[in-house]
């Protein structure tokens, strides 16, 4: 079957439709403790930094995620692009490229996730992009989705925006997991991609 992988993921929110319907997973993060895997069911949350991971350093893959971090590559921040210099870009998208070739290696299917801003011009322009009420949850934060080895890109649930949605995303007040709260993956839009990407990926298929 193999292992649902999550690079650059914290809170685990991508995979918790797979550990939930028996897949093995696998979140990797700098920000996870240097102490030693932690396990919740079928979730394991380990450190580690994609820019040196190897693929023979992860399980076989079924589907691989990756979500590297945007504060230097969002469009929302593009005022502070000048004060961080060319170092914060180049930061930023070596840790993209790392995600990326770890991603392709194996030929299973993958998605990388990021919100509008330096990708498309520093890399490609995104496979598709989504909202999160377009899949149920209401409230407004447009992101990027670069997708590749047979992923399968759910369709949006909901086409027209409905009156209740609430940009809550940009009203949240400044605190120390301001930047963790904002990056969450939608639930909404993590339930789809399991329920349309829960049979690719198959080895010996």
């Amino acid at each position: 079957m193999g292992t649902v992988i999550s690079l650059c993921d914290y809170t685990g929110n991508m995979v918790k439709p797979w550990a939930d319907a028996g897949f093995d997973c696998l979140c990797i993060d700098t920000r996870h403790s240097m102490a030693g895997d932690k396990v919740k069911g079928n979730i394991t949350y380990r450190w580690g930094d994609a820019r040196t991971l190897t693929p023979s350093d992860l399980p076989d893959p079924h589907i691989i995620f990756a979500f590297p971090p945007c504060t230097n590559l969002s469009g929302s921040g593009a005022r502070w692009y000048k004060s961080k210099g060319i170092q914060g870009l180049i930061d930023a998208l070596t840790l993209v490229e790392s995600c990326r070739k770890l991603c392709e290696w194996h030929g299973t299917p993958w998605m990388l996730e990021n919100p509008v801003g330096r990708l498309s011009t520093q890399w490609r322009k995104p496979d598709d992009m989504f909202q999160p009420w377009q899949y149920g949850d209401m409230y407004t934060k447009k992101t990027c989705i670069w997708h590749g080895g047979g992923f399968v890109f759910p369709p949006p649930e909901i086409t027209e925006e409905p009156e209740e949605v609430e940009p809550v995303i940009w009203k949240m007040p400044p605190s120390s997991d301001r930047g963790d709260k904002r990056s969450i993956t939608p639930q909404g839009f993590a339930n789809a991609v399991y329920n349309f990407n829960k049979e690719a990926g198959k080895h010996g298929e």
